[in-house]
């Protein structure tokens, strides 16, 4: 797969030009993208959510010619894409091409959408707010530990609740405690690589996406297109004001 030639696409937007190049690790969301491209399914789409120092998201159907005002977002092509994480080899730095997809209360999965993406700008974190976020994450595993052992004990908690045994609920509350982290101890904790340290401390990106949202590509040429496209004032919904169109996506090779 190292040998094979990586595909790039021309993305012509009406503020300027973007290269990208797809991943061939990520092989289901390079082959849909590319047929997509073919199809002429992204031209005249918007890109209809900009996020400051965060992304600029396009791609949905019902952006076409959508009148100012028009709640955009929920367009889609009738099917899904299962996630393709290349993890930690791609993460979200800045100019990575991901895919938008619903949240993890309906998609557990994290399915990613079969036409929406977005294009990550994020920004410049110091050495020690990057030190924080992994603090954070191995927080974040020792409570989703928890959360699964106490779900086991639920028809048990109910009763105790309801007979007001507080004693009995904080033994079980401690008990558990100490089997989650027994559980974690026993895991490595989570660590940022140094070619994350690298990027997420020199050019920037989204560091609490990796994982979440698969990376399928990622800006060869253009990124200061992209850097304009963020820059544009939008209403409180993060449309512009003034519509950003794809006009059209070519495959270059």
């Amino acid at each position: 797969m190292e040998n094979q030639k990586e595909t790039h696409l021309l993305m012509e937007t009406s503020k300027g030009n973007i290269t990208v190049k797809l991943y061939n690790e990520t092989p289901q969301h390079r082959d849909n993208f590319i047929k997509l491209a073919q199809e002429g399914f992204y031209e005249g789409t918007l890109f209809h959510r900009v996020i400051k120092n965060f992304m600029i998201q396009g791609g949905d159907p019902e952006s076409k010619g959508a009148p100012a005002g028009k709640m955009l977002g929920t367009g889609d092509t009738g099917y899904t894409l299962p996630a393709e994480f290349v993890y930690p080899q791609y993460f979200h730095k800045k100019g990575v091409l991901s895919a938008a997809r619903q949240g993890d209360e309906v998609n557990p999965e994290r399915r990613s959408s079969g036409c929406q993406f977005y294009i990550v700008t994020g920004q410049v974190y110091t050495p020690s707010q990057v030190a924080g976020m992994e603090n954070q994450l191995n927080q974040m595993k020792l409570k989703t530990a928890f959360d699964t052992l106490a779900r086991q004990h639920m028809k048990e908690i109910y009763k105790m609740r309801k007979a007001n045994d507080m004693t009995g609920l904080q033994q079980l509350q401690d008990q558990l405690i100490a089997e989650a982290q027994a559980q974690v101890a026993g895991e490595a904790p989570f660590k940022f690589t140094p070619e994350q340290m690298e990027a997420y401390t020199t050019v920037g990106g989204t560091p609490h996406l990796d994982n979440q949202y698969t990376v399928f590509g990622e800006v060869t040429e253009g990124m200061e297109v992209v850097e304009a496209i963020q820059e544009v004032k939008t209403n409180r919904a993060d449309r512009p004001e003034e519509d950003v169109v794809i006009r059209k996506v070519t495959v270059l090779e």
